[in-house]
């Protein structure tokens, strides 16, 4: 039976070609193009954009560790500059014009994508917003960009599983970052600025996690540990049932895939070190 370390691992080959619509220069210029001012104008229309022209709320929610004035400095007023569906062709503009500088010669693109579609097709909606609205959006005719599709698709769907997880153990999103800063998997200070926490949210979040004695002195205690371990445990498992759709072999086979790929982003300078999306080198 295919393994939750298998979602894991897919994930992270798979995330470097997805975030190339937050690093590329490229996807940066395509946004601008449609009307989009600024990084953060940018991630927040083209992010949301397969949930419709929502508010500030309901990207908070979905996005769920973002400071929630944070958002509410762009959305909604970024659906004045772009619609929706504006939005969404720029992304894809913006990946086609970025997958030039990273795709290698003679890789095999259909088939990739052909794999990752099985398992995007896959996904259970149910509690995962920004899976379904990704999941209902037409399949990209060109294969590097049905793949891209597959795989934000995929991404966005065991996101929504992580966000339950922290959810089920009433973990806030300053609070997941809190933790992850603790446990060395990215910055401190990346973290507050990316996602918008000040210094005050910041403390409490420490003194509550501190209280519950999963912090002491900043660092992680015992218990933390494992509820950090058991969160990502969670996270893997719930995302696990569209790669048991693709199974073992066709996993395999993707994962052989991707490998290329994400070595050449990560090649292209592309993929920022310790970024504030947090994922792990792939086993």
């Amino acid at each position: 039976m295919t393994s939750p370390g298998t979602a894991r691992r897919l994930w992270a080959l798979g995330e470097p070609f997805h975030a190339l619509t937050y690093f590329a220069d490229e996807c940066r210029s395509a946004a601008q193009a449609a009307g989009l001012t600024g990084f953060w104008s940018a991630y927040f229309a083209l992010r949301a954009a397969p949930l419709g022209p929502v508010g500030p709320e309901v990207v908070t929610a979905a996005f769920y560790n973002f400071a929630p004035g944070f958002v509410a400095r762009r959305v909604p007023a970024v659906w004045d500059a772009v619609t929706p569906e504006a939005a969404l062709a720029a992304r894809l503009a913006g990946v086609d014009a970025a997958a030039g500088r990273v795709l290698v010669p003679d890789w095999p693109a259909a088939e990739a994508a052909a794999l990752a579609g099985i398992a995007a097709a896959a996904v259970d909606l149910p509690g995962r917003p920004l899976a379904a609205g990704n999941a209902g959006l037409p399949v990209p005719g060109e294969p590097h960009l049905a793949l891209w599709q597959a795989l934000t698709t995929l991404r966005e769907h065991r996101g929504d599983g992580h966000n339950a997880a922290l959810l089920q153990r009433e973990i806030s999103g300053v609070g997941a970052h809190v933790l992850a800063a603790a446990a060395g998997r990215t910055e401190k200070e990346w973290l507050m600025r990316a996602r918008g926490w000040d210094a005050q949210a910041w403390d409490a979040a420490v003194e509550d996690l501190a209280g519950r004695g999963w912090l002491a002195d900043g660092e992680l205690t015992a218990e933390g540990t494992a509820i950090v371990a058991a969160v990502e445990a969670d996270t893997d498992r719930l995302a696990l049932g569209p790669w048991r759709e693709l199974g073992d072999a066709r996993c395999d086979r993707l994962a052989e895939l991707l490998g290329p790929l994400r070595r050449a982003v990560l090649a292209a300078g592309l993929w920022p070190d310790r970024n504030p999306i947090g994922v792990p080198d792939p086993d």
